[in-house]
């Protein structure tokens, strides 16, 4: 019995993961990687990716298809929570003044934090919801494409 849940759960990470590569998102799965990406000038939104329900339900697809604007971030990153802990961990102590929340979005200018849409504005809400906030903040803090 649990050798078939480890499958499973390896399976719905495995969907989660393209789920978010495939909409142009890079994975960084390292704090190396994490620190490089941050670094960059421009716009980054930072998808904070996970199993949970609202993640697939709302979350991914609101990361695929916000990114289709008029206004848009320079650079799409994730990060895994549960699955990448250290790259994950890394992330969050960008995010100062916000609690771990996952999943999440993270947009950060010159590698310095914006703004934040946490779990509790994304469970319960509809993925249209999550896509017209997103779409509000690449308003004030991207450039057109």
């Amino acid at each position: 019995m649990n050798m078939d849940f480890n499958f499973f759960m390896n399976d719905i990470v495995r969907q989660a993961r393209q789920e978010i590569t495939a909409a142009g998102y890079t994975e960084l799965k390292t704090p190396e990687e994490v620190d490089e990406a941050f670094s960059k000038k421009g716009t980054t939104l930072v998808m904070i990716n996970s199993v949970c329900g609202c993640a697939g339900g709302i979350a991914r697809p609101a990361a695929a298809h916000a990114i289709h604007y008029d206004k848009r971030p320079d650079h799409l990153v994730t990060v895994f929570a549960g699955q990448d802990k250290e790259a994950t961990e890394r992330a969050r102590s960008y995010f100062e003044g916000y609690p771990p929340s996952s999943p999440s979005f993270a947009l950060l200018k010159d590698g310095k934090l914006c703004t934040m849409i946490e779990r509790h504005e994304i469970e319960g809400h509809d993925p249209v919801s999550v896509i017209n906030k997103l779409q509000s903040y690449f308003d004030q803090y991207c450039e057109e494409v």
